[in-house]
């Protein structure tokens, strides 16, 4: 029985880490495209890579993750997938500004959503999510009131949440460290110290 369910733990965790790469990558473009901080690039350029690897691949992921039993993650990944895959064909340069500033400020929304229902799954997912809102809607409100500024800082919060993703996605792959030592787990081991030497 626990072979069975070994089985079936790997691929939602590999499953999981797919997505959020899928996830990392795509916000990495989009977010930087926004900034103008490399010539030439544009938001606009993302349209391809959202498509496909955020579109397609994350939607894909999250029925898997749905199929899996992962509510959370494949809520968020078939959800953001339809959106990277709306923002692709409708709204990357071909929507009026007003238009894009309503569907960024929506899907702010469900960004805030994953933030709040991501309490349990670890700093890191729920960073994402919450620095994804954010970024939405900063990105809405320059839309709507044709701020470039805003829209930079957006496009930053945009690429952080890009990497914070990448790295929740690193982290379980490759078992790296997914939070520094906190004051809480010194103060616990003095507790249990004490607790210890008053026994004795």
């Amino acid at each position: 029985m626990d072979n069975d369910v070994s089985a079936g733990s790997a691929p939602s965790t590999s499953t999981s880490a797919l997505g959020h790469l899928a996830l990392g990558l795509t916000l990495l473009a989009f977010g930087l495209g926004h900034t103008g901080v490399i010539s030439g690039v544009s938001a606009a350029d993302a349209v391809t890579l959202a498509l496909y690897v955020g579109g397609v691949a994350l939607f894909v992921a999250g029925l898997m993750e749905l199929r899996s039993g992962g509510a959370l993650t494949g809520t968020a990944f078939a959800g953001l997938g339809a959106f990277w895959f709306t923002w692709g064909t409708a709204f990357g340069d071909h929507a009026s500004a007003h238009a894009a500033g309503l569907f960024l400020a929506l899907w702010a929304l469900l960004a805030l959503t994953l933030t709040l229902a991501a309490t349990g799954a670890g700093a890191l997912v729920q960073g994402a999510y919450g620095l994804l809102c954010v970024a939405l809607i900063l990105l809405a409100v320059a839309e709507f009131s044709g701020t470039s500024g805003i829209g930079k800082a957006g496009g930053w919060f945009a690429a952080v949440s890009g990497l914070v993703a990448w790295y929740a996605a690193a982290s379980a792959l490759a078992k790296w460290p997914t939070a520094l030592p906190g004051r809480g787990a010194g103060t616990a081991r003095r507790g249990a110290t004490a607790a210890t030497a008053r026994q004795g």
